[in-house]
């Protein structure tokens, strides 16, 4: 005979297992599962009934024979009883237990947490929170959010209502919301005195171009209609601001609106903006200046010989690993503030030297070992083109005379002379910021070249498929939102989106109906998965 037992194991969990009798002794033929929650026994209680009970199933694993399923005595219509006939009375019958869905329930959870947090919460519309979670998690079209939502454990808006969302973004102002809960973020937690800023473009999948989306310079070098998208970040990385342009439009053209956007946005008045040599143009720095906006920017090598003039004269091409350089350089073609006929570098002063900015160079072995294998690449691929050994664009280096090609002597050896060298222009006197630290703050900028990726990359801001100025820019808020909570929750675990979402979406929650009672049961977390989940939920210290 055949029956089923429970028993409590060393770890505190329930074991179901059934069991038989022989010879008079008890002999275990299957170990059903172990249960550590009601709704996992009632499960595995099920699970052992159904192998008992299947009449069809003949004998279970491991040769144990299931005895026939006995009909159930019914007295004969015709025997007489002592009350008059009675009919039988009635079976009840137990439903078993049915998982009815799961879902990462926990992983929504959570990001709606710092998604609230941020303070994003103040735009006050579950549907453009939905929009941007789904965002985060899987990347994917307006008519499929439903599905990634699903998966979420939410019940997703209408494809109407999803579309209304994107129009109140737009006419609810959501970006101004989003970026002043941002301001406060940054300045809670971290700095923001100093703010980075760079440039990207979006391409479309379209052929025709309109008043925005125009073909122009792309950094991807397509030739598809595109716009200009500009992204100030702080120091850490964390999105402040965001701008879309024309297509077409310079960058250098860009980085003016989006700093006195967010200037008067949050009424400031002293900080430093940090940026590459892509925006070093007299009228950008002329503006920044006027702004009274403090600013470093990236130069261009082809400026060293004119502002290491001093420097060429009096020590050559000799320069020591790690040697840094304070001196001046021209607003605007050359002029005399730096004299040749001294030794010593000047001192930028913004009265002395009104026709000038402090220029700071560096030299470093390591990048002069990499510009060296650079050059000596392209100067190969140069002689081939002219052998004619290989067909390609005129590359650098090569020079046309009479219809003749040859190598550009003088032009390679001005570059081997410069190799090593990076220069970095500001308006900041060295009282205030030393030489040291301006090169530091300048290299903070790839955080903000990384929250581009991750735009591009985990969250797919491209291709877009929207075709109105408004629909683009309420998808640039929820990617910029979006954005926001993924930096976030880097900064918090140390650890990529990426990998968070990998660890964190198998995790599922389930709802399951156990004699028609319906109840949500979370996942089982290991030491690791709550560490995770503690840190996500922990403010970041300031910095």
């Amino acid at each position: 005979m055949a029956w089923i037992r429970r028993v409590r194991t060393a770890s505190g969990a329930t074991a179901v297992q059934i069991a038989e009798s022989v010879g008079g002794r008890r002999r275990i033929v299957r170990h059903v599962g172990s249960a550590r929650d009601e709704a996992t026994l009632g499960l595995l209680m099920q699970q052992a009934r159904d192998l008992l009970d299947d009449d069809m199933q003949g004998i279970l694993d491991l040769g144990m024979q299931v005895p026939q399923r006995a009909a159930r005595l019914v007295r004969a219509p015709s025997e007489p009883v002592l009350f008059g006939d009675q009919p039988n009375p009635p079976q009840r019958t137990v439903r078993p237990a049915r998982v009815m869905r799961a879902s990462s329930q926990l992983l929504y959870d959570t990001l709606t947490a710092v998604f609230d947090d941020l303070g994003f919460g103040v735009v006050g519309d579950d549907c453009f929170r939905d929009l941007v979670i789904a965002r985060i998690v899987e990347p994917t079209s307006l008519l499929d959010v439903d599905r990634v939502l699903a998966d979420l454990g939410r019940t997703s808006a209408s494809l109407s209502t999803r579309k209304r969302t994107l129009r109140r973004a737009q006419s609810g102002a959501y970006r101004d919301q989003v970026a002043e809960a941002c301001f406060t973020h940054a300045s809670t937690c971290g700095d923001v005195s100093l703010v980075i800023y760079d440039v990207t473009t979006l391409y479309f999948e379209a052929e025709t171009e309109d008043e925005l989306r125009k073909v122009g310079y792309s950094k991807e070098r397509r030739i598809d209609p595109q716009i200009v998208v500009g992204l100030l970040v702080d120091r850490n990385g964390f999105p402040l601001e965001i701008g879309c342009f024309e297509g077409n439009k310079a960058e250098t053209a860009t980085i003016i609106p989006i700093v006195k956007q967010f200037q008067d946005r949050h009424n400031l008045a002293d900080m430093v903006v940090v940026t590459d040599a892509g925006m070093l143009s007299a009228a950008n720095l002329r503006e920044l200046d006027k702004a009274h906006l403090r600013f470093i920017v990236g130069s261009r090598a082809t400026k060293a010989p004119i502002d290491l003039a001093s420097h060429f004269r009096w020590n050559g091409d000799a320069f020591t690993d790690g040697q840094v350089i304070d001196t001046l350089t021209p607003k605007t073609g050359r002029n005399t503030d730096n004299d040749t006929a001294l030794r010593a570098e000047p001192i930028w002063d913004p009265e002395q030297h009104e026709s000038s900015w402090r220029a700071v160079w560096a030299y470093s072995a390591k990048r002069a070992a990499r510009d060296n294998k650079t050059l000596t690449a392209q100067e190969n691929k140069a002689r081939a083109v002219i052998a004619g050994e290989k067909a390609a664009r005129t590359p650098r280096f090569v020079k046309t005379t009479s219809g003749a090609q040859s190598l550009d002597e003088t032009a390679l050896q001005r570059a081997r002379r410069l190799v090593g060298l990076k220069g970095y222009v500001t308006n900041i006197p060295a009282h205030l910021m030393d030489a040291s630290e301006v090169i530091a703050s300048y290299h903070d900028l790839w955080h903000v070249e990384q929250s581009f990726r991750m735009s591009k990359t985990d969250l797919r801001a491209r291709p877009l498929f929207a075709r109105t100025r408004d629909a683009i820019e309420a998808h640039l808020t929820i990617v910029f939102t979006a954005l926001a909570v993924s930096r976030t929750v880097q900064d918090r675990t140390g650890w990529s989106i990426r990998k968070i979402l990998r660890e964190l979406r198998p995790l599922r929650s389930a709802t399951i109906e156990i004699n028609g009672n319906i109840q949500t049961f979370p996942p089982a977390l290991n030491n690791d998965h709550k560490a995770l989940i503690d840190a996500i939920h922990t403010p970041s210290p300031r910095h």
